[in-house]
């Protein structure tokens, strides 16, 4: 399976110098990020995928761009306090997993990607799964979203359905298999409504994170598992969403993005995914645990079957989106972002990111910098499986090229001290504002209820 992704990888990049450059939009562009939880970086065809049918991601991948070094956090909630603040994890106080018996969440003054599209004239909403917070003060319309309708957590036998800021439903039993479907047909709901003004909605699945809960239609359907049939559901909803905008004739003026919070939860087996070639899974600063894929759409803007394989993360988001929107990109609050949008219309082929980080809690793990990524001591496999391998026990940073060693089997360090030293100094500036350890001086107060 390994040369078959490898294979299907370097076919994807000749495609790249033949790209020509797309002309800058005339207007703000709609927005939609749908972002799946706990999918791995081999889970859909357009990556490597020959387990799971995804004929809708499979054709958004035709006719967009695919970025093959993009990176996420190494669990849920961090990951999605990093897509909103166009921050790390760490310096808005959020390098945990938020859990249901927690009273914190996302701080109020966070400024957040909606916030600054509502300032641009946008429409917003939140659909799925939140995770940053379900006490009144850290819930999605207190933080920019116009209107909510999802699960402010998972992994309960009983599960709040919200609908702005009310529960209008518990999910157990039986209706806890209903939310891809419950949530697209409202994502469908709100694309097609008549509005004047543009709109930005942030659909966060609850899939494939266990328990497993595909829908009746899909369970049982893929020879390949549970696991499988809920993926190929994402797939189904991917389709819907980008059916609705055809039909509502709004293609050319939306940019759709797909991609993942982490990686898969491998010790969980037959019912987690792959991120083959990768090494590691969800909770690891391994390329397995953080490298997700992505997949970017707005016919006429972004290129067709384009492949950039720059070092881009979620961070990236809100002054990306910030500045498609026709707005300035922020200063202050301090971001870490960069703005995305000459890669993704094919203006550019480089990284924003003269080095590019991965902390896991408060401890900085690793640096990535073009091919090179450093790891600066001690890195576990997976979360639920917390050994450290005999290769990444020691204290001593190992160096990786991710271009001739994507699987990370190779410590180079000895052979190129002068990278070592770059990417050390690339930290230890990082260090001095975010942390190793505990918090630095750059880290913003958490937030809790009262």
């Amino acid at each position: 399976m390994r040369l078959r992704i490898l294979a299907a990888a370097f076919v994807a990049l000749a495609f790249v110098s033949a790209v020509p450059a797309s002309p800058p939009p005339s207007r703000p562009p709609n927005i939609v990020l749908i972002v799946t939880d706990d999918m791995g970086y081999a889970d859909i065809g357009p990556f490597g995928s020959t387990n799971h049918r995804t004929p809708a991601l499979d054709r958004m991948a035709r006719e967009g761009m695919k970025l093959t070094s993009f990176y996420a956090a190494p669990v849920c909630s961090p990951s999605r306090a990093q897509i909103l603040t166009g921050a790390y994890a760490q310096r808005v106080s959020i390098p945990f997993v938020v859990l249901p018996d927690d009273r914190h969440g996302l701080h109020p003054d966070e400024r957040t990607v909606p916030e600054y599209l509502r300032d641009r004239g946008y429409i917003t909403m939140a659909i799925g799964k939140w995770h940053l917070g379900h006490e009144p003060p850290h819930l999605p319309t207190r933080h920019g979203f116009d209107h909510y309708f999802g699960l402010p957590y998972d992994r309960r036998i009983k599960l709040p359905l919200m609908r702005d800021d009310e529960v209008v439903e518990v999910l157990e039993g039986d209706d806890r298999d209903t939310p891809i479907e419950r949530f697209t047909d409202e994502a469908v709901r709100f694309i097609s409504a008549r509005r004047d003004r543009p709109f930005f909605l942030y659909f966060a699945h609850t899939a494939t994170h266990i328990p497993l809960h595909p829908g009746k239609r899909f369970r049982g359907r893929s020879p390949h598992g549970l696991y499988a049939d809920w993926v190929e559901e994402v797939d189904w909803s991917v389709g819907r969403v980008l059916d609705a905008l055809r039909e509502q004739k709004l293609a050319d003026d939306t940019l759709v993005i797909f991609t993942s919070d982490n990686g898969p939860w491998l010790p969980y087996g037959s019912e987690a995914g792959t991120a083959e070639p990768l090494r590691g899974g969800k909770g690891s600063t391994w390329e397995g645990g953080v490298r997700v894929p992505l997949i970017a759409w707005w016919p006429g803007h972004v290129p067709a079957n384009a492949v950039r394989d720059a070092v881009a993360g979620n961070i990236d988001f809100l002054p990306t989106f910030v500045s498609l929107a026709g707005g300035p990109v922020p200063t202050r609050p301090k971001i870490d972002g960069r703005d995305l949008s000459p890669l993704l219309l094919g203006q550019s082929e480089t990284s924003p990111h003269e080095a590019y980080f991965l902390y896991n809690v408060h401890r900085l793990e690793a640096v990535r910098s073009g091919p090179w990524k450093l790891a600066l001591g001690p890195q576990i496999e997976n979360l639920g499986d917390e050994h450290f391998p005999a290769d990444a026990f020691s204290l001593a940073p190992r160096l990786y090229n991710l271009d001739t060693d994507i699987a990370e089997q190779t410590d180079v360090a000895a052979r190129h001290p002068d990278v070592v030293a770059r990417l050390q100094q690339h930290a230890e500036a990082m260090i001095r504002d975010l942390g190793d350890g505990s918090p630095g001086p750059g880290v913003r107060p958490a937030a809790r209820a009262n």
